[in-house]
């Protein structure tokens, strides 16, 4: 029950975030920044009608498509986040203040905080249906790339903004917006960049690894590995370290091989002896 309590608690406070996004920054300056939210924006600006009410007149019948489509996966996380979003937008509306009617700040700062908002929907394992679940729906019908129909519905929501308002500038001010979500919402679920991946092809696997192992105290793995056109066969070495440990083995490296072929990539999250201790999503940590 506790676990469930601080699912729905985040899923909550990731939702709220997302509407405050709206409200704020996106909606009074009619920036359609993609899916059904986008697509309710414009239709508001239209209509007159409440962006929440919108967004769940779209959201139910494809809740529902879903459901039949794809199956009991997409459950009460999905209803309960595009019931709670709609209703979110709507109830908080007359109490939330504009803060800017400058384009470009809103289009930032609402892709920022809207990013925030949907990366805890679902790091919380959340959901708010809208063109994710189109796309999931398409991808089951038609084989269509889940990323190539989300792309594709955000680009139509954007051009439709971009005549419905007269303003091309308007679309690519949305864009911007959608951009910035997107890489958000990656960091708040895969956490920031903190420690960095090496793979490490010497011709002295051994010295290498006894200097990772005692000289900066990080563990190291070794692969095996195959020259493509050498064939020759090789051991690899996998090591994942701090970003301020980075220069010392880059160094270390140096000193053993001069020769040696380095990749150096984000680990944009390690769990473990070392690092962070592997444990639930949404788990508090102890006193």
């Amino acid at each position: 029950m506790k676990k469930l309590l601080r699912q729905y608690l985040g899923m909550t406070i990731g939702i709220v975030l997302t509407a405050a996004a709206l409200n704020m920054f996106l909606i009074p300056n009619k920036v359609a920044a993609g899916g059904v939210s986008g697509l309710a924006t414009v239709l508001y600006y239209l209509s007159g009608w409440p962006v929440g009410m919108i967004m769940l007149a779209f959201n139910i019948p494809l809740f529902l498509l879903g459901i039949k489509i794809l199956g009991p996966r997409y459950g009460m996380n999905t209803l309960y986040g595009a019931a709670a979003l709609s209703v979110s937008i709507d109830l908080l509306a007359p109490y939330t203040p504009v803060l800017t009617h400058d384009l470009l700040l809103s289009s930032l700062y609402g892709g920022v905080l809207s990013g925030i908002g949907m990366g805890l929907v679902f790091r919380f394992k959340g959901n708010t249906a809208g063109t994710a679940m189109a796309a999931a729906i398409l991808n089951k019908l038609y084989g269509i790339s889940v990323g190539q129909a989300l792309l594709a519905a955000d680009f139509l929501v954007v051009a439709f903004a971009g005549v419905v308002f007269k303003s091309p500038e308007l679309a690519l001010y949305a864009t911007i917006s959608i951009f910035v979500t997107a890489q958000i919402i990656d960091l708040v679920q895969e956490g920031p960049s903190t420690s960095k991946a090496f793979l490490i092809m010497t011709d002295k696997p051994q010295e290498v690894a006894d200097g990772i192992l005692y000289e900066i105290d990080r563990g190291v793995t070794f692969l095996q590995g195959k020259g493509g056109y050498t064939g020759q066969e090789r051991e690899l070495l996998l090591c994942v370290v701090s970003t301020s440990e980075v220069t010392q083995l880059k160094e270390l490296i140096y000193q053993k091989d001069q020769r040696a072929f380095v990749i150096v990539a984000d680990a944009h999250e390690v769990l473990g002896e070392g690092f962070t201790p592997v444990k639930p999503v949404g788990s508090v940590k102890g006193k």
